[in-house]
C-alpha cells in the first residue's frame, strides 16, 4: 500500500490549520525589536515629516516644468457653433427705397447657422520676468532639498531623544530586578537565622519593608518604561498597538567624542538652518530682479487660423477661410510709482533675512559653547558617580559579608543597600544626562552622530 497515495483525514486536516493559524499569528505578535540607528532609519522612511519634505522636492520640480513651459509655444484649438433663432437685422436709410413702397426696410447680415472651428499659437520672444522665474523655480527645488535635511536632522534627535528613555527605563528595570533578588535572598537567610535564634524579628522587618518598597518602586518604574515606549512609537510614526522593543545596551552605548567637537572653530555653514537662510536670500534676490524685470517690455509672437461656415442651413451655405500673424509689445510707461515700491519693498525684505541670518549664526555660536559645557560637565559627573557607585557596590557586598558572619547589624545592611539604590540611580541619570548631552553637542555642530 502506498501511504502517500491517501489524502489526511478531516482531523488531521483540521489539527494542521489550526497549527498553522497558530503559527502565523505567532508570527504576526512578535514585536520588532529595533537598534538606536534601526529606529532612526524607521523614522527617516515612515515620519510624516520626512514624506511632506519630500513630496515639497516633487512638488518644486513640478514647478520647474510649469514655469519653463509658459515661455514655449502655447498652442489652443477652438470651436464655435451659433444657430439663430431669429437672425439680427438693421434698418435701412429711407433713401434705399428710391420711393418704391416694397423696398425692404432692414437687412439681415448674418445666416441662421455659423460654425467657426480655429487654431491659435502663441510664443513669447521676450519677457525679462520668465528668465528671473524660472530661475526662482530651480533655486526652490534647492531649498526644499535643504529643508528636507534639516527635517531628517531634527527627526534624527526626537528619535535619540525618545529612545533614551525606554533604553534608561528598561536597564533600570533590569537593575531593580537584580536588587529584589539579592535582597529576596537575604531576607530568606535572615528568616532561617531568625528562626535559630540568631537575629530579632525587627531584622526580617527591615528586609520585608525594603523589599515592599523596591518592589513598589520596580513596578512604577515599568509604568513609566511604557510610556516612554509609546512616546517612541509615536516619534516613529509605528503603530502604537503593535509590539516594540529596544535592543541597545545603555552601558555600551559611547558617550566618549573627538577632541575636536569640543575645541575646533564652529562649522555654521554645517547647521542646515544657515544654509536655509542663504538659500532664502538667494531668492530674495531674484525677487528683487523680478521687480526690476516688471520695467522691460514683453514681446509675444502671435499666428491664428481658423474656418468659418455660414449657411441658412447645411446644404447651400459658404465656408470662409482666415489666417493671420502678429507682434504683441506691452512697453511699461509709468504707473505713478508701483513698480518702484515693489521695488524697494523687496529690498527691504532682503534686508529682514540678512537681519535674521546674523542672529541665528550667533543663536548657533550660543547653543554650541553651551552644548560644549554642558557635555563636559556631564562627562565629568558621569566619572564621578560611576566612581561613587563601585564603591558603594563594594561597601554592600563587604556589609552583607559582615552580617552573614555575625559582626554586622540589619541597620548597616539597611544602610548601604539604600546607598547603592541611590548610587546606582545616580549612575543611570548621570549617563543618560551625557548620552543627550553627547547627542545636543553634535546637533549643535549640525553633524549627525
Amino acid at each position: 500500500m502506498n501511504l502517500f497515495s491517501h489524502r489526511p483525514g478531516p482531523l488531521l486536516a483540521l489539527m494542521l490549520a489550526v497549527c498553522l493559524t497558530i503559527s502565523l499569528r505567532a508570527q504576526e505578535s512578535a514585536p520588532q525589536v529595533f537598534s538606536l540607528d534601526a529606529a532612526v532609519e524607521y523614522a527617516m522612511a515612515n515620519g510624516t515629516a520626512i514624506k511632506n519634505a519630500r513630496v515639497d522636492i516633487l512638488d518644486a520640480e513640478q514647478n520647474v516644468k510649469e514655469r519653463l513651459s509658459t515661455g514655449l509655444p502655447q498652442i489652443n484649438g477652438s470651436l464655435d457653433f451659433t444657430h439663430y433663432l431669429k437672425v439680427p437685422v438693421l434698418p435701412l436709410p429711407e433713401a434705399f427705397a428710391m420711393g418704391d413702397p416694397n423696398a425692404p426696410t432692414s437687412i439681415a447680415f448674418q445666416l441662421k447657422n455659423s460654425f467657426t472651428a480655429g487654431l491659435s499659437a502663441q510664443s513669447m520672444l521676450f519677457d525679462g520676468s520668465f528668465f528671473v522665474g524660472l530661475r526662482a523655480a530651480r533655486a526652490s527645488g534647492d531649498y526644499f532639498n535643504l529643508q528636507l535635511e534639516n527635517t531628517q536632522r531634527t527627526l534624527r534627535s526626537q528619535v535619540v531623544k525618545a529612545y533614551f528613555p525606554v533604553l534608561l527605563l528598561k536597564t533600570n528595570v533590569g537593575i531593580l530586578d537584580r536588587n529584589i533578588s539579592n535582597l529576596e535572598k537575604l531576607k530568606n537567610e535572615t528568616e532561617a537565622q531568625y528562626e535559630a535564634g540568631f537575629v530579632e524579628q525587627l531584622d526580617v522587618d527591615r528586609l520585608v519593608l525594603s523589599l515592599n518598597n523596591l518592589r513598589s518602586q520596580r513596578d512604577q518604574v515599568a509604568r513609566q518604561g511604557e510610556n516612554a515606549l509609546r512616546a517612541l512609537k509615536f516619534t516613529l510614526n509605528y503603530p502604537l498597538e503593535d509590539g516594540l522593543q529596544v535592543e541597545d545596551d545603555l552601558d555600551k552605548l559611547e558617550t566618549e567624542i573627538e577632541a575636536a567637537a569640543l575645541t575646533a572653530d564652529i562649522p555654521y555653514l554645517r547647521r542646515p538652518e544657515l544654509r536655509l537662510l542663504d538659500k532664502t536670500i538667494e531668492l530674495q534676490k531674484l525677487n528683487e530682479e523680478l521687480t526690476r524685470a516688471a520695467y522691460l517690455p514683453t514681446v509675444y509672437a502671435n499666428v491664428a487660423a481658423q474656418y468659418q461656415y455660414q449657411g441658412d442651413n447645411f446644404s447651400d451655405g459658404f465656408w470662409a477661410p482666415t489666417v493671420l500673424v502678429g507682434l504683441q509689445a506691452n512697453i511699461p510707461i509709468y504707473d505713478f510709482g508701483g513698480r518702484s515700491a515693489r521695488k524697494e519693498r523687496a529690498i527691504l525684505a532682503t534686508q529682514k533675512v540678512v537681519n535674521q541670518r546674523n542672529d541665528v549664526e550667533r543663536s548657533i555660536q550660543l547653543e554650541v559653547l553651551n552644548a560644549r559645557t554642558t557635555f563636559v560637565g556631564a562627562s565629568d559627573r558621569l566619572a564621578v558617580v560611576k566612581s561613587n557607585l563601585e564603591l558603594a557596590e563594594r561597601i554592600y557586598e563587604t556589609t552583607q559579608v559582615k552580617y552573614r558572619e555575625g559582626v554586622g547589624s540589619s541597620i548597616e545592611i539597611v544602610q548601604a543597600e539604600q546607598a547603592l539604590y541611590e548610587s546606582q540611580a545616580n549612575y543611570l541619570n548621570a549617563l543618560y544626562e551625557t548620552l543627550v548631552a553627547k547627542e545636543d553637542l553634535y546637533l549643535a555642530l549640525g553633524r549627525p552622530q
